[in-house]
């Protein structure tokens, strides 16, 4: 699939929103799951219950994490790893552009293979990904050195 990022064997990451027709698409190349960390109030194609009905009317599994910049915690971080390991694989992962869903798997790998926050950065921009913010780059890094597994 074009516009994505392969992020090991069971994560793809869209630099897109899907289009509802695109699910057909998503469930034919192999996808299993579909995760969204949109917000309600940003700009949509379509609305998370919509989309969720679009990714379950061809036998995705579909969950929904909103995660804003500005309101990034551990809380929030801990709640979509458990979730995401859940879900059958392999799982496309999306915001509007890539880059939250993008920070938000990337701390899961990062924390799951036993990376440090500063080889997980440096990963993660050799893939196509950058943080946009000082304090996004800071707290991935922390919660990386902080939840990995040695």
């Amino acid at each position: 699939m074009e516009h994505t990022i392969q992020m090991g064997d069971d994560y793809v990451i869209a630099k897109f929103e899907p289009a509802r027709e695109t699910f057909n698409r998503i469930a034919a190349e192999g996808f299993r799951s579909v995760v969204s960390v949109q917000t309600e109030h940003e700009e949509q194609k379509l609305r998370i219950e919509d989309e969720r009905r679009a990714a379950e009317a061809v036998g995705l599994a579909f969950y929904h994490q909103p995660v804003s910049g500005d309101a990034l915690d551990d809380e929030v971080v801990d709640r979509f790893r458990e979730a995401i390991g859940r879900l059958p694989r392999p799982i496309l992962l999306h915001c509007a552009s890539g880059k939250r869903s993008g920070a938000m798997t990337m701390m899961h790998v990062a924390s799951e293979q036993g990376m440090t926050g500063d080889e997980a950065i440096a990963k993660a921009e050799s893939m196509g990904f950058e943080c946009d913010t000082p304090e996004l780059e800071t707290f991935v890094k922390d919660y990386i050195d902080r939840h990995r597994q040695a």
